[in-house]
């Protein structure tokens, strides 16, 4: 049985990402269930909105801070939360599975001797001990897990356990300064693809397969990801030939995402691509081969050429919005 648990709140530029009070909103939840204390932990240095863990139920949190941490590195945050976890107390340790979460993750987890799950998509209890559901062999099958070491870590995939509000608390924030952090790696510049969503956290996220044909005719998935306000993705195939980066990657070698609506546009579904965006929560397939295996699993389904139908989709949903 848990004594607490602790929740790492991942900030960029200064700000908490969506996907830490989705950690939150899952480890509040287990920790009523287990009835232990809860308490979470920040690495950065002015991280503006803090104080909003507290509308999720959490009261405590200790910012670790320093203008270097500002940026990630992994020695420096390793050690940090590694040593907070230790002498916290507490014996679980959730965070979300971003990209910097699966980076540090590891690291902490040899650090503490800690059991690791990453990826997990549901968090529950029984028999007061934790129980995790995460997808095993490219997404075609379930497993439950539990760990056996007294110490646990799990990630928890994004946009899958939802923003739910507990019983709000006033948050309090305790700042440790930190002297001299162990930066053995150092971020020297961060580029970032100005106005662009994140394919990994997106709410909405328009995808274009090799039957887009070229990179001249993206321009078709941008537009109607821009009416939904939605994030653009790209198969394998395509980020292959060089017509999308690989930061758009939705598939086994790219980026899990899960979230509310995927459109898939010319694209098949090999089953690389499908282990990427299955748990999506309703999945629009749009391919002229009516066979294609995307259908499959698609909850809504347009057999047509996508270039008769993407425009006249996009106009028709101008018109809506």
């Amino acid at each position: 049985m848990a004594n607490k648990i602790l929740v790492f709140i991942e900030q960029r530029n200064g700000s908490v990402k969506k996907s830490s009070y989705e950690a939150c909103s899952a480890a509040v939840k287990l920790a009523n269930q287990l009835n232990c204390d809860i308490e979470a932990v920040c690495i950065g240095n002015d991280v503006e909105n803090l104080e909003t863990i507290g509308n999720f139920g959490i009261s405590k949190i200790f910012q670790y801070k320093n203008e270097q941490l500002q940026n990630y590195s992994s020695s420096a945050y390793a050690d940090i939360l590694a040593e907070h976890f230790n002498s916290s107390g507490a014996d679980v340790l959730v965070m979300s599975n971003s990209s910097l979460g699966k980076d540090l993750a590891p690291f902490v987890s040899v650090k503490v001797k800690a059991g690791l799950l990453i990826d997990c998509i549901s968090l529950s209890v029984a028999s007061n001990d934790i129980v995790a559901l995460r997808p095993i062999f490219a997404g075609k099958a379930l497993v439950e897990c539990r760990i056996n070491s007294v110490k646990k870590i799990f990630t928890l995939r994004p946009n899958v356990f939802g923003l739910n509000e507990a019983e709000k608390v006033q948050s309090q924030v305790e700042i440790k300064n930190v002297d001299n952090p162990n930066l053995k790696t150092k971020v020297i510049e961060i580029k970032k693809s100005e106005g662009k969503l994140d394919v990994a956290e997106a709410d909405i996220i328009v995808s274009g397969g090799r039957g887009i044909k070229g990179p001249e005719n993206f321009n078709m998935i941008e537009e109607l990801a821009g009416v939904l306000g939605g994030a653009v993705g790209a198969s394998r195939a395509v980020v292959d030939a060089g017509w999308r980066p690989h930061s758009e990657q939705v598939g086994q070698t790219g980026k899990t995402v899960s979230p509310n609506l995927y459109i898939a546009v010319g694209i098949s579904g090999a089953i690389q691509h499908l282990a990427g965006m299955s748990s999506a929560k309703y999945i629009v397939a749009i391919n002229k081969d009516k066979d294609a295996p995307i259908f499959s699993i698609a909850d809504y389904g347009i057999a047509g050429d996508l270039f008769e139908v993407l425009p006249a989709l996009t106009e028709e949903i101008k018109k809506v919005k």
